[in-house]
């Protein structure tokens, strides 16, 4: 059977037996159908005082372009850790339309180690993402209908941009307002991804509702001929957004396979954004829970990295043991085997792609100063030999491995990782950011290049340099650094996946964020509106003579 069918074979639960599982009252749960609800933002109130539990970050290597179920791995643990008697919750994600029709497909796990109802949670769920997307995009029909009426505020720029939840690269560069009425001004624009939004950086990084209206009301949307900024709250528009966000700003509920409790919420790319899934999700989780199971996108070098300097320097959190998940695919990708030979044995080619996931070991150990283990999505055509060289390196290192089995066996194939993360709960960690925010824009983006990515030194475009010259004046020096960057390669060229030889991190162009409290660095030929491949998932999803949705993976 296939995720879409596994899914439908098992009955779940009504969403509020699981909430009375976490002992949710009635009167905090609001219900999206059977199995589903938002869990209301009050409910924090009256469990603020409540001792926290411990927060495990599952993080993974550098990825194949389908990934290498960190997702899988985050809901297998979750499910193990409540087979062997811990009361655990799940942190996650929401799934972008982007992926699910694109080329990834949909973001809730995989076999018997599923979040549900799946076809739900990757479609159109209870609605965020769709909520963030009309906020947005009044905010840019603010800013137009501003301009067209007589434009007081004196715009000479404007930088935000509207966005879509769909892989559309048509749209990254448009001519607008070429209508030809009286007073609509022409101009360039372009769209971003909604996971790219800055009003999606900001629901996930706020503590509630009024911190999310004062925060969009900070963003700034344009400069006037004084190149001074121009704000949302200018416009007056922050609290028509904050109504469009109201329900959007409350966590989702919903359940694993096995019925342990997962909130999802919140869904920005590790790529292009932080990465994270909401604040509010995972503090209500570390209330409510013993463990906290959460992700960050992508590889270490993204996820981690975004999820430790920005979010737990935001929230005031930090993780009690990191997983890092890897395949035997993965490794060997990065030893330079191509797509279509990973599956098949080759020692060589392991042994030289071991290196992706050391140096992914020693910045988790070593620059974060966390404990880690290693988790390896299993696959029927893994080796012995394959295995036992994997184990000999990590023991030369003091790296424990777990053989994950989550896909077909649920959380029983992840109670060995579950007892392991138990034991590693209970280490002394040395928890450490990579950068001051007291630094330079320059030195934080060349800490993160260094020590986390392993580059020689990084490049700057003078469009960049100008742009940071402009954000020191305005006084955000001080603001945390989102480097949008390729998931495939600690490098920026997606196509370096050894980086053996010496290399630099080359910075195109920098976006000052002052809602979501960060300074977005992109590198490379990163874009935030990502396109579809060839062949996308899109073509092979469908619904049948049943009514039922088909094609998901």
């Amino acid at each position: 059977m296939g995720d879409i069918e596994i899914a439908r074979s098992v009955k779940l639960k009504p969403i509020m037996e699981v909430a009375e599982s976490l002992n949710i009252d009635e009167e905090y749960v609001e219900n999206y159908g059977k199995y589903k609800a938002k869990i209301s933002d009050k409910l924090f109130e009256k469990i603020e005082n409540n001792k926290n539990g411990k927060l495990i970050l599952v993080t993974a290597v550098n990825p194949t372009p389908l990934g290498e179920g960190k997702t899988t791995i985050s809901i297998g643990l979750a499910d193990g850790l409540s087979k062997i008697g811990k009361k655990s919750v799940l942190a996650l994600r929401e799934p972008s339309l982007g992926p699910v029709f694109g080329v990834k497909g949909g973001a809730t796990g995989g076999g018997y180690a599923q979040v549900a109802p799946m076809e739900d949670i990757n479609l159109h769920f209870t609605g965020d993402i769709h909520a963030i997307t009309s906020a947005n995009n009044l905010l840019s029909a603010m800013i137009d209908n501003h301009i067209y009426f007589g434009n007081e505020l004196g715009f000479k720029k404007v930088v935000w941009k509207r966005c879509v939840d769909l892989n559309d690269r048509q749209l990254r560069k448009i001519e607008c307002g070429l209508s030809g009425e009286k007073n609509v001004v022409p101009r360039t624009d372009g769209f971003d991804i909604t996971v790219a939004s800055e009003i999606m950086a900001i629901l996930c990084l706020s503590n509630d509702i009024y911190d999310l209206k004062k925060r969009i009301g900070n963003i700034i949307i344009g400069y006037n001929e004084k190149e001074e900024p121009i704000r949302a709250s200018d416009l007056k528009a922050e609290g028509s957004l904050a109504v469009l966000l109201k329900d959007a700003i409350k966590p989702n509920l919903v359940q694993t396979l096995e019925h342990t409790p997962a909130f999802i919420h919140g869904g920005p790319f590790a790529n292009i954004a932080h990465g994270c899934n909401s604040v509010m999700a995972t503090k209500m989780a570390l209330k409510l829970g013993d463990y906290v199971v959460t992700e960050a996108g992508f590889g270490a070098d993204l996820g981690a990295e975004k999820f430790i300097d920005i979010k737990c320097r935001t929230a005031g959190i930090k993780p009690s043991a990191v997983v890092c998940v890897a395949t035997m695919k993965a490794l060997k990708y990065h030893g330079g085997i191509a797509k279509e030979d990973i599956q098949k044995e080759n020692i060589e080619a392991l042994e030289e792609g071991i290196h992706n996931l050391l140096k992914h070991i020693d910045n988790i150990k070593n620059k974060f100063g966390l404990n880690v283990i290693v988790a390896i999505n299993k696959y029927v055509d893994d080796t012995d030999a394959e295995i036992d060289l994997l184990r000999t390196k990590l023991q030369e290192q003091g790296i424990n491995l777990s053989l994950v089995e989550a896909w077909g066996k649920g959380g029983d194939g992840a109670k060995d990782l579950a007892s392991q993360v138990v034991e590693l709960c209970k280490k002394e960690d040395n928890a450490k950011f990579i950068y001051d925010l007291e630094d330079s824009i320059e030195t934080k983006v060349e800490k993160i290049a260094k020590n986390i990515y392993g580059a020689e030194g990084v490049e700057f475009s003078k469009e960049a340099i100008d742009t940071i010259r402009t954000i020191e004046k305005l006084g955000y020096r001080n603001l945390p650094v989102c480097i949008a960057k390729t998931q495939y390669s600690f490098s920026d060229d997606p196509n370096n996946l050894l980086c053996k030889e010496p290399f630099k991190i080359h910075v195109s162009e920098v976006n000052l964020r002052t809602g979501a409290g960060f300074i977005v660095i992109l590198t490379g030929k990163i874009f935030t509106m990502p396109g579809l491949p060839k062949v996308p998932s899109a073509e092979f999803i469908d619904i049948n003579e049943n009514g039922e949705v088909v094609g998901i993976f």
